[in-house]
């Protein structure tokens, strides 16, 4: 059990070791915060490392703190900043660009080679009791949002990235696929930017052992007709296979779930049909946009978070989340307030 002065954190050594382990607290630059952690989310990535040991090119080799949905409280600023104070409540964006290259300089950071991302190797993320982070990547919470919800702004942000880059507008039919938080968060995201009609698998469709095509049939009977959008959010080669076959000519495919490397796909029947495929990779300039519907209440995350853990448990709530129970695990860093 870690005394209120140590700083306690969920660390992955190597594929199938992850531990708690007390880290000191670190020392906030001129350009950053030191945090008092609120409430993290666990993502499927976080349980990847845990369970593979990397991701695509991406190999933990040194131990490396998880987390990156997250959010906490100011405690300590550094010389140079100046909009945030201690006692600020803030959600974190966890990619920060280390140089201002092309990407940076034509506002797409999130492609620059070399950004810092938390819990992706080598940078370690924040599921602990303390983090210090670029305090321009911190975004202060209006008092009617919770930190629940400045946690979640992370996979939200995945949502509205995708949904711009796929063009969702009003009266926009979209087919999305796969019904883990990345699904859900792209259906609120698309009825709040005016889609008509969303289908999502697992729940207005059950995919069973349905071919690719049939599955694309089953979505246009659904909707009536065939999806201007479709948006895949499962990485697995049958489903983007349905996506190709499900989206209408001249419509729009958005791949958001990373899957092997390779895959097969009907490359010539999207061509054909004029059906453009985009990828997202994270997201860029979605918190401020994020930040501004949760306080207007122009839409609910709240109901995505259906356990809630102590650090402490922080294994207990991995091994649930890789068991696949609920939809999304909270992990609750400050042991003085485990609210909302």
């Amino acid at each position: 059990m870690a005394a209120p002065g140590q700083n306690l954190a969920v660390v992955v050594h190597r594929a199938g070791d992850l531990r708690l382990e007390n880290r000191p607290i670190p020392e906030p630059g001129p350009d950053e915060v030191l945090l008092r952690m609120h409430s993290v989310g666990i993502c499927g990535s976080d349980v990847h490392y845990w369970q593979h040991g990397r991701i695509g090119d991406f190999v933990v080799k040194d131990p490396m703190v998880l987390g990156h949905e997250a959010s906490g409280t100011v405690v300590k600023v550094g010389s140079g900043v100046t909009h945030l104070k201690p006692g600020d409540r803030v959600a974190i964006e966890p990619g920060v660009p280390r140089e201002m290259d092309e990407f940076c300089r034509t506002g797409r950071y999130n492609l620059s080679p070399t950004i810092f991302f938390c819990a992706t190797p080598p940078d370690n993320g924040n599921l602990c009791r303390y983090y210090k982070h670029s305090a321009s990547y911190c975004y202060k919470l209006p008092d009617n949002v919770t930190f629940e919800e400045g946690a979640l702004i992370e996979p939200l942000s995945v949502g509205i990235h995708a949904c711009k880059r796929a063009g969702v507008t009003l009266g926009s039919k979209v087919f999305v696929s796969g019904s883990g938080p990345i699904g859900l968060v792209n259906v609120l995201v698309a009825k709040m930017m005016g889609a008509a009609a969303v289908v999502i698998t697992d729940f207005t469709i059950q995919v069973k052992n349905e071919t690719p095509q049939e599955v694309a049939s089953k979505v246009e009977s659904l909707l009536g007709c065939m999806p201007e959008i479709t948006v895949e959010c499962t990485g697995v080669q049958a489903c983007i296979q349905a996506g190709i076959y499900a989206t209408r000519s001249g419509g729009t495919l958005v791949l958001v779930g990373l899957g092997p490397e390779m895959v097969t796909v009907p490359i010539v029947n999207a061509a054909v049909r004029e059906v453009d495929i985009r990828g997202i990779f994270r997201y860029c300039n979605t918190w401020p946009v994020a930040i501004a519907l949760l306080a207007s209440k122009r839409i609910n995350v709240k109901p995505l978070v259906t356990h809630r853990f102590p650090l402490e448990k922080a294994l207990e709530a991995f091994e649930t989340t890789k068991r696949g129970e609920g939809v999304k695990i909270m992990l609750k860093c400050d042991p003085t307030d485990h609210n909302p």
